[in-house]
């Protein structure tokens, strides 16, 4: 099932990178020719995103690649690190267009509103449709979702350029137009820091989002013969793919099979977590040598503190 959305979401990018490559260069005409500071930020701004969508592409092809004895987890972690990318370059981009559009705030030029209005049109079009191809895989895959917001920054650009048209033809202001632009590279540097803050997070191993700690361990020790668990860890390897590991205590390690296939059938269908690493401690070595810290912690016990806590 994996497979098949990768393969839906690969062949959805190849279509908008050509959408958008082709769209470039006729918006980076337009912008000159127009004199339009939104139109050219716009063509950049595709620029980009011809690269990242590359990125993301080259990204999904190379993780596919086998693990090895090195990389256990082979190349997975390349589609964050494409996520990471696309949502710096992001964040450089939203600076340059700030930078010029200062410059036009100070020298405004004359603009060619019509030409203007006529090629940020035909680039909300293209936007719309590419942004459309991208929706449904950018919720499940981080580096779709990279992809995905570079798109949504185009088509924010067209709709301002657009604006920024009317405003000039009908009233002559041209400050109209570098505004737009400061607008259109705020909204870009909103969606590119929170792209970043999550391949970080995926990259640090934090525990994702949607999920709650002290939840999953509720759920295992609800499981009939935990006693209690420890040093539990719960994080992204990729996109789609999360894992979990951690150490509980049963009275009698006879259990230790059943425990640990109740446990991984309740990741699965409760947290939709598929790579799941149990270990089962026996009561006995918990209470002489082993104290459950809080999650990833590690610890020794005393006699003097002889019964299991319930601590996660």
């Amino acid at each position: 099932m994996m497979a098949h959305a990768r393969e839906a979401s690969r062949k959805s990018l190849v279509l908008v990178l050509v959408l958008t490559a082709t769209f470039m260069v006729a918006e980076f005409v337009g912008g000159l020719l127009a004199n339009s500071l939104a139109l050219l930020a716009d063509s950049a701004h595709m620029l980009a995103d011809v690269a990242a969508i590359g990125l993301s592409l080259f990204a999904m092809w190379f993780a596919q690649r086998p693990a090895t004895r090195e990389k256990t987890y082979g190349y997975l972690r390349l589609e964050i690190l494409a996520a990471l990318v696309n949502g710096a370059t992001l964040t450089v981009l939203s600076f340059f267009i700030f930078r010029e559009a200062w410059h036009r705030f100070h020298d405004p030029v004359e603009i060619r509103g019509g030409l203007m209005l006529g090629v940020a049109t035909a680039g909300l079009v293209v936007n719309l449709i590419a942004a459309f191809m991208l929706h449904r895989s950018a919720g499940e895959n981080l580096n779709i979702r990279g992809a995905y917001l570079h798109v949504l920054g185009d088509l924010l650009g067209s709709v301002g350029a657009i604006s920024a048209a009317l405003v000039v033809l009908f009233t002559g202001w041209t400050p109209a137009d570098p505004l737009i632009s400061v607008l259109v590279g705020l909204l870009i540097l909103l969606s590119s820091w929170k792209l970043v803050r999550e391949s970080l997070d995926v990259l640090m191993e934090a525990v994702p989002a949607h999920l709650d700690l002290s939840e999953i361990a509720s759920a295992i020790r609800a499981i009939p013969a935990v006693e209690t668990v420890h040093d539990l860890h719960v994080w992204t390897v990729t996109s789609g793919y999360l894992a979990m590991s951690g150490h509980v205590v049963v009275a009698d390690l006879e259990q230790a099979q059943g425990v640990i296939r109740a446990i991984h059938d309740r990741m699965h269908e409760q947290f939709g977590i598929s790579h799941v690493t149990v270990q089962v401690e026996p009561r006995a070595l918990y209470t002489i040598g082993t104290e459950p810290l809080t999650a990833g912690g590690s610890g020794r016990r005393t006699a003097a503190d002889p019964q299991p806590r319930n601590d996660t």
